[in-house]
């Protein structure tokens, strides 16, 4: 089998799409499939004039023999209309998130309404996002077919050993992420021992500098910590340090960065953005309503204080995260959906 995988460049941008993109495209390879990655230009994906010609160029590169697979961050660059069939991956739909203009979210949503149903078939990387392309955009459910993301085998965390619950966050510094919701609900835990690291780029260096002064405004910026992207053995060690993990995400179309706290052995305290709810098991850890800041907060509270609770979810977490897919068999899987939606 033959593919080329649309997507926005780089592909070494650090995100959870973007190293679900790159560890298919490796295991596709691995398996004996030969795959192009042809990278967009432009901005996405709220597509400039830049991203538009980029698309008509790249879909022209495609080979004859070969199936094109679209990151749904650049689909809308496509909006134009696709003149051979395609099949689109799909993290979570654009249009849900956060952040966007008014005019911009409506102009997204009208482009993938018109999009999603017109490719040959969905992947995407969750159950839940399935439902929303089904519900929401009207794409046949045959047409759908969720792939997970695998996970790494890594080592249990051992967490930090000291009296400060050290909390990890891992996402990239945008409003979806929720990073601003958490650190007002750590803001009312003044009376418990917490350090917080948030690991992540700011694609946005003011939306960057606007969570780093609400720190300093909520009087907690001594105990919050700003790692940037942080990969190899800096990363390593922030997972080896931790004893929580924290994201107050608004949508997740899956939440690779749960599932590998999950992995590691982390009791979690999250909101149920999207996907994120379904992943966590309810011993492992705290669910809240997005948007919930009292109850994220107290929940984070018990987590910190309990002590014998955390040992007891950081078990639960353990078990769970033991029984998620591997890398190799989610490649087999992506590739078996291709071979029947291509």
């Amino acid at each position: 089998m033959r593919v080329a995988l649309l997507v926005p460049g780089p592909i070494s941008a650090i995100s959870g799409g973007y190293g679900y993109d790159r560890r298919i495209v490796a295991e596709l390879r691995a398996a004996g499939h030969a795959v192009d990655v042809i990278e967009l230009e432009g901005r996405h994906p709220v597509s400039d004039g830049a991203a538009l010609e980029s698309a008509r160029a790249a879909m022209a590169r495609v080979a004859p023999d070969a199936i094109p697979v679209i990151d749904g961050l650049g689909l809308p660059a496509f909006g134009a209309g696709l003149d051979r069939p395609a099949v689109g991956l799909i993290h979570h739909p654009t249009s849900l998130e956060a952040g966007f203009a008014a005019d911009d979210a409506a102009w997204l949503r009208e482009v993938e309404a018109r999009m999603f149903p017109a490719l040959s078939g969905c992947i995407v990387t969750s159950p839940t996002t399935a439902e929303t392309l089904a519900k929401q955009f009207g794409v046949p459910a045959e047409r759908i077919i969720s792939v997970v993301p695998g996970t790494e085998a890594a080592p249990r965390s051992t967490g930090s050993g000291g009296p400060t619950c050290r909390i990890l966050s891992i996402g990239t510094l945008i409003p979806r992420k929720g990073h601003e919701l958490l650190l007002r609900a750590l803001a009312r835990l003044f009376d418990l021992d917490w350090h917080l690291t948030i690991a992540g780029g700011a694609p946005d260096p003011v939306y960057g500098a606007t969570l780093r002064n609400l720190a300093e405004d909520l009087g907690i910026a001594q105990r919050v910590a700003f790692a940037g992207v942080a990969t190899g053995e800096a990363l390593e060690e922030l997972w080896r340090q931790a004893d929580v993990f924290a994201l107050a995400t608004e949508y997740e179309g899956y939440g690779m960065a749960i599932a590998e706290a999950l992995k590691r052995g982390l009791p979690v305290a999250i909101t149920k953005g999207g996907a994120a709810g379904a992943l966590v098991p309810v011993e492992a850890g705290a669910v809240c309503e997005v948007g919930d800041l009292v109850t994220f907060s107290k929940s984070i509270r018990r987590v910190i204080f309990d002590t014998e609770l955390r040992t007891e979810m950081a078990q639960a977490a353990w078990e769970a995260g033991q029984t998620l897919p591997d890398w190799e068999t989610q490649g087999r899987e992506f590739a078996a959906a291709l071979a029947k939606l291509g």
